[in-house]
């Protein structure tokens, strides 16, 4: 048994600070080891051959994820929504379809508002990938729920993957990996801040993969506990300067959003996130795509399937 599987067999009972506390440990233990590759790694800055870039020449594209990973955190969507809404943001919401119950009311709101929803694991226990068996089980369970659902995107949780696995869901694309991130469970990078396309060695069977480039909300903020948002600047300048996509993930769960209480242990102010969301609309004005993940995966099939598929093929 791993390190990471054994934190997940025991997280359940254990108390949040503790959590919080191994998290915190095994950053701080990364973090010698990785500041030549994080928050940026240069390598991942080339882009793939035959790049033929952005819709309508835009320097970069943006795409904003949130994982709702529980109960709070769904019942924190729509004051999210209103945000990204109010800023001039579209974003897609990653919901797990099997750990809290998910009215079909929540889902019509965001798809009616234009917003866009991805099914995120199965019921987030990280628990997934501890056997091909059980993804094999669970796999079609999450195949019933993204034709139920009618989308078409996929998010594991603790961005665990096996690429070739995930091939067996009925997705068009996939966001379980990353550019750089040391402090993962599963900490190889693909090492690209380009999306491109994956195709099974054995079945034949594709879809486009979306890594996040920006660090993840929860290391930042929580964990890290950074009191502004000046990594994710540094890094979305950088990205925007090599042309890549800056993909973010925003979890519901740990934004605080009601300033008359007292912040969780594992939460932080909101007034982080506006102000980024605030610098990409002053700093990068006209330069950016604002792109759903279903946008860009159509837009990533249509345009550069060939060469991008050729550049990338991890598991």
């Amino acid at each position: 048994m791993t390190l990471s599987s054994l934190y997940y067999s025991l997280k359940p009972g254990l108390p949040r600070f503790v959590q919080l506390a191994i998290r915190r440990t095994v950053i701080k233990l990364r973090t010698k080891y990785s500041r030549n590759i994080w928050p940026i790694n240069e390598s991942c800055g080339d882009p793939p051959s035959g790049w033929q870039g952005w819709p309508d020449g835009k320097q970069f594209a943006f795409v904003l994820t949130h994982d709702v990973e529980s109960q709070r955190g769904l019942e924190r969507i729509k004051q999210l929504a209103e945000i990204d809404r109010e800023y001039g943001f579209k974003s897609a919401f990653n919901i797990v379809p099997c750990k809290y119950p998910v009215p079909e009311e929540t889902r019509s709101w965001l798809l009616d508002n234009g917003f866009e929803i991805g099914v995120h694991d199965y019921n987030h226990d990280g628990k997934l990938y501890n056997s091909e068996k059980i993804f094999n089980e669970r796999a079609q369970i999450i195949n019933s729920i993204l034709k139920k659902w009618n989308v078409t995107g996929f998010r594991s949780a603790a961005m665990h993957h096996n690429l070739e696995w995930i091939a067996k869901l009925d997705i068009d694309y996939d966001c379980s990996t990353f550019d750089t991130d040391p402090f993962e469970p599963q900490p190889d990078g693909v090492n690209t801040i380009f999306p491109y396309w994956y195709q099974s060695e054995i079945t034949g069977k594709g879809f486009v993969e979306i890594p996040y480039t920006l660090p993840q909300d929860f290391t930042l903020f929580v964990l890290k506990k950074e009191k502004d948002c000046s990594i994710w600047k540094e890094k979305l300048e950088w990205i925007a300067e090599k042309g890549g996509m800056a993909t973010v993930i925003v979890h519901p769960d740990y934004i605080f959003l009601n300033d008359k209480k007292k912040h969780s242990v594992d939460e932080y102010s909101s007034e982080l996130y506006i102000q980024f969301l605030e610098h990409i609309k002053s700093h990068y004005k006209n330069l950016y795509w604002n792109a759903l993940p279903g946008k860009l995966s159509e837009y990533i099939k249509k345009s550069t399937f060939t060469q991008i598929k050729e550049v990338r093929s991890i598991t």
